[in-house]
C-alpha cells in the first residue's frame, strides 16, 4: 500500500489527484492538507510514501516548506508555475506536474516514482528488484504489475502484450514505450517484437529462446545481443 499526503490551497485540486488516485490500486490517502503549516504539523507525528505539493500556498511556500522536513518522502510538484522546475529537481523531486494535467502523465508520474521507490514504501532493500512496480493500461483497468515478474514482451502493432508468471496483460503501447518504463539492465531485445527477461531464460536452441512454455525467436539484428549472454 502507498500512502499519500495532499498539499494544496485549492479543493478542486484534491478533488483531481484524489480522483486520479482512485483509479489506482493500492494508492491511500492519509490526510488532504491545504497549507504548509497543516501539512508539517501532521508529519512531525505521521509518515506517508508519496505528498502532492503546490507550490504557490499561503503561510509557507511548497519548496520552503519541503526544506523544513529532515527526510521528506517522495515529492510530486503539482503547479501551475514552469519557472520552478529546476529548483525542484535540484530538491530530488520524483516529478514535476504542471497544471492543468491529464490522467495520462499523472499516470507517468506515478510510475517514474515508484519504479525507483516502492522498495522504500514497502520497507525492502533499495537494491531489490522484487518490489519494483509498474501500472499498465488495460482497456478501461489500470494493473499493478511486479516488474520481477515479467517474461516477455511482445509487439503486436500498436499494442503490446506484457506476459508475466500470473497472467497476460495487452496494453496500448508501443513496445518500446513500455520498454522505457522498465531497467535496461534486466531486460534485453532479442527480437524486433520481442523483449525477454534474461533471468528466466530455461535454455537457447539456435534462434529461439526458451522461457517456460513460451518460445522466442531470435532476430537476425539481435543476435548479437544473445551471443553476449552467452560469453
Amino acid at each position: 500500500m502507498i500512502t499519500y499526503l495532499i498539499i494544496d490551497d485549492e479543493y478542486i485540486a484534491h478533488d483531481i489527484i484524489k480522483g486520479y488516485c482512485d483509479l489506482l490500486p493500492n494508492m491511500q490517502l492519509k490526510k488532504s492538507c491545504y497549507d504548509g503549516l497543516e501539512a508539517f504539523e501532521y508529519l512531525n507525528n505521521n509518515d506517508v510514501d508519496l505528498i502532492f505539493l503546490d507550490l504557490n500556498m499561503p503561510k509557507l511556500k511548497g519548496f520552503d516548506f519541503l526544506k523544513t522536513l529532515k527526510n521528506p518522502p517522495k515529492v510530486i510538484v503539482t503547479t501551475a508555475y514552469k519557472e520552478y522546475a529546476l529548483e525542484g529537481y535540484e530538491l530530488n523531486i520524483s516529478d514535476y506536474l504542471l497544471k492543468p494535467f491529464g490522467f495520462e502523465r499523472f499516470l507517468k508520474a506515478i510510475n517514474k516514482t515508484f519504479s525507483s521507490t516502492i522498495s522504500q514504501a514497502l520497507n525492502l532493500p533499495q537494491t531489490s528488484t522484487d518490489s519494483k512496480r509498474i501500472f499498465l493500461k488495460n482497456n478501461t483497468k489500470y494493473s499493478q504489475v511486479e516488474i520481477n515478474h515479467i517474461l516477455v514482451l511482445e509487439a503486436s502493432g500498436n499494442y503490446t502484450k506484457v506476459i508475466t508468471r500470473l497472467e497476460t496483460i495487452t496494453v496500448r503501447e508501443k513496445l518500446s514505450s513500455v520498454l522505457d518504463l522498465l531497467p535496461k539492465e534486466d531486460f534485453l531485445q532479442v527480437h524486433k517484437s520481442f523483449v525477454v527477461a534474461p533471468k528466466y531464460i530455461k535454455s537457447i536452441e539456435g534462434n529461439r529462446i526458451f522461457i517456460e512454455e513460451h518460445i522466442i525467436p531470435v532476430g537476425k539484428l539481435y543476435k548479437a545481443n544473445v551471443v553476449q549472454l552467452l560469453r
